[in-house]
């Protein structure tokens, strides 16, 4: 158990080799995760489709308090074992799938157009954060063996994350509607805002704004030949690009079905 969480090296670390990215250990264990997260949320929402938005909303506030639960303990942790009680500040929740720290107690407590906002950017960016977080986590899995607090506990709330984002849209809370397609963007250029003012601040590298770290971002990274302006408007133009892609696939499903608002 030493060993599993990092502490039978001074200041953090493992003492076995990390099996690797896209290794079948890695491969294996995310798998299981987004397939357990994938029909656990299927099923529940399933479940319930037909019961009153109270009832649904519990789903959420479990999700929710697990998630940020999960995320304050890595927190302490973490400055506990690097012996560095600074460490937070490359702990806080401004990465893509980490922000659902702050989305998803929004969607589960909030009431109103806020409410549907929060929901809206949970349904969109859960499932992607997850794939994004598991299987594209390179800079996870390359450095820590898979079976280690940093990965497991990582593979969880990303685990939660699709979970949540599965759910809502079985369940029928999420509403993508076309004039709250405005704040959907705002929340995230918000954040990337954020997640670049403490990348200046603090040397680091939130929302994966200033350089790929052995993620999928490696391609655009190595595109713009590393361009401190191109790279991060990249990123940030890509999440748009999906946010709106997603927004376009509903509607055309709406369309067909004739249910378009």
């Amino acid at each position: 158990m030493r060993e599993f969480f990092g502490l039978e090296v001074e200041n953090g670390g493992y003492l076995r080799e990390p099996e690797g990215w896209f290794s079948w250990q890695h491969l294996l264990f995310v798998t299981l995760i987004c397939l357990t997260a994938i029909l656990l949320g299927i099923l529940l929402g399933k479940r319930d489709r037909s019961r009153s938005d109270r009832e649904k909303n519990r789903v959420l506030i479990v999700s929710a308090l697990l998630f940020d639960a999960l995320e304050l303990f890595e927190i302490v942790f973490l400055c506990f074992r690097s012996h560095d009680p600074m460490n937070w500040r490359m702990n806080l929740p401004l990465f893509l799938c980490s922000v659902q720290a702050i989305a998803l107690p929004m969607a589960a407590f909030c009431k109103g157009r806020l409410k549907l906002a929060a929901l809206d950017f949970v349904s969109i960016f859960g499932v992607l954060g997850m794939l994004l977080g598991t299987y594209g986590a390179g800079q996870n899995y390359g450095c820590y063996p898979v079976l280690s607090f940093n990965n497991v506990q990582s593979g969880i709330i990303h685990g939660i994350s699709g979970f949540a984002a599965i759910y809502i849209f079985v369940s029928g809370m999420a509403s993508l509607r076309k004039r709250d397609i405005w704040i959907t963007f705002c929340i995230l250029i918000g954040l990337c805002v954020l997640a670049y003012a403490a990348n200046v601040t603090i040397g680091y590298n939130y929302m994966f704004l200033m350089r790929g770290d052995g993620t999928p971002y490696d391609i655009l990274y190595n595109a713009v030949g590393g361009s401190p302006v191109l790279y991060p408007l990249g990123v940030v133009g890509l999440f748009l690009l999906y946010i709106a892609a997603f927004y376009g696939v509903v509607f055309m499903v709406r369309r067909r079905r004739g249910s378009e608002e």
